[in-house]
């Protein structure tokens, strides 16, 4: 068994609003040889999402904060090259935590590691549609916002990896969708997907335009919101709300590089009269509905009901322009980057 050895990323510094390219460093990455209960691993792809920019705050949350000069890590796809663990064989597929590097040797438990069955899927999607950008949009329609049949449906961010997915399962479950999107090209995708209405939120240079669209795709509101960007969109849902709502928050982009303390929805206080339930969360708490997801979501492909998108970037030494992309609206479904 060989060592390997190849390129990885870590923070050279905490960014400030917008990150930047020079927040980003690359350090040299040594694979050796597996000792006992450790495989080696060359990665194939790995992701880029946007929960990992609070992960570059020096502050609590949900999961602890990278550190400066330790290897960044995120969801990668990759092909065991040598065992020294008794449940893994040379060949065996592989996702893990132990993105943004190309190689790298460990105990598989501790870097999140488990062996993929065969899905009859490209080995990307493992990634997003059939990932955790997929399951994100599984859980949060179906239990989190309580999803029934005839709902209307609002989704934000509704061309990204999330987004998208969340209007086909509405569309399968035979709602009526509204979709925000940023430009013509994504608003068509969207479109495609099945959304009943697009709203392109970029030819609306104010929250009385988001508004005034939103009232007209959905003249008598909406019961489910999910939302992926917050701000005017969050308070434009709450506005368009009907009695007995449910919001699914799964993330908030339009504040996530903000340096100045943010104004929350300034129609909050109609949560109270609308009885509206706003609830956030996040997907690991909803790994029960893995086997189901899986089983729901190949069928789905299968059968041409759900379809899915992806910006690819090549290359380890693209990693951090892909991550930057997420924020300057340069994907189209999921951003990934293909390393071998």
């Amino acid at each position: 068994m060989a060592d390997l050895n190849g390129t990885g990323w870590a923070l050279a510094k905490r960014p400030v609003g917008m990150p930047k390219m020079d927040d980003f460093k690359t350090v040299d990455v040594s694979a050796p040889a597996p000792k006992s209960g450790e495989i080696q691993v060359r990665n194939s792809w790995m992701s880029v999402d946007p929960y990992m920019r609070g992960r570059m705050y020096d502050r609590e949350s949900y999961v602890p904060p990278f550190q400066i000069g330790e290897l960044l890590t995120g969801g990668a796809v990759g092909h065991v090259q040598a065992s020294a663990h008794p449940d893994y064989a040379e060949g065996d597929l592989i996702v893990s935590m132990a993105g943004w590097r190309d190689v790298w040797t460990g105990k598989p438990e501790e870097n999140m590691a488990n062996k993929v069955p065969q899905t009859g899927l490209p080995e990307s999607a493992l990634l997003g549609i059939a990932g955790m950008p997929g399951l994100t949009a599984y859980a949060g329609i179906l239990r989190v916002a309580d999803l029934k049949e005839g709902d209307t449906v609002f989704v934000s961010g509704a061309a990204g990896a999330v987004g998208s997915t969340v209007v086909q399962i509405a569309k399968i479950k035979n709602c009526t969708v509204i979709g925000s999107a940023g430009g013509a090209e994504k608003c068509n995708l969207v479109k495609e997907l099945g959304a009943d209405h697009v709203i392109d939120y970029k030819a609306h240079d104010s929250y009385e335009g988001l508004l005034g669209a939103l009232k007209k795709a959905a003249p008598k509101g909406i019961d489910v919101y999910f939302d992926n960007v917050g701000g005017d969109h969050l308070q434009a849902a709450i506005e368009c709300a009907r009695p007995m709502g449910r919001f699914a928050i799964c993330g908030m982009i339009s504040q996530y590089n903000a340096t100045d303390v943010q104004p929350g929805p300034s129609n909050i206080i109609q949560v109270v009269g609308k009885q509206l339930t706003l609830k956030g969360f996040i997907v690991s708490t909803y790994a029960d509905m893995q086997p189901q997801f899986l089983k729901d979501m190949a069928a789905w492909i299968k059968n041409g009901d759900m379809k899915f998108e992806e910006t690819v970037m090549e290359g380890i030494e693209m990693a951090p322009e892909a991550f930057l992309g997420l924020f300057q609206g340069r994907n189209t479904g999921k951003m990934l980057v293909k390393l071998a």
